[in-house]
């Protein structure tokens, strides 16, 4: 059983992205969606640890920000938060879609 390191490195980005957008800018809904996604995260990084085959979690929070966090990069240009946060959701949905192909290792 191995610790799924990136998963949690990517839910402290989340969660730290969020309260960095509070401080900065008083964003109350950026803080309560960074902390809401990136406990998400952590939670399915935490069950892939534990089982790799269950990503379900890490892929909806990982898809939702995917979707939202583009789509704010397509109509603002701007690549700080919403540009990382998404190429960082789309590397993190290529690898659970890679987790969920490879077969499990006998013990």
């Amino acid at each position: 059983m191995s610790v799924e390191w990136i998963g949690f490195g990517y839910a402290a980005l989340v969660a730290s992205g969020g309260i960095i957008g509070y401080v900065k800018a008083g964003s109350v809904p950026s803080l309560a969606a960074g902390l809401l996604f990136g406990s998400l995260a952590g939670l399915g990084a935490y069950q892939m640890s534990q089982d790799p085959k269950n990503v379900w979690i890490s892929l909806v929070a990982s898809g939702t920000l995917t979707g939202v966090m583009g789509m704010r990069f397509f109509n603002t240009g701007k690549f700080m938060p919403a540009g990382l946060i998404a190429g960082a959701s789309v590397l993190m949905l290529g690898r659970i879609g890679v987790k969920m192909l490879q077969k499990p290792h006998q013990p």
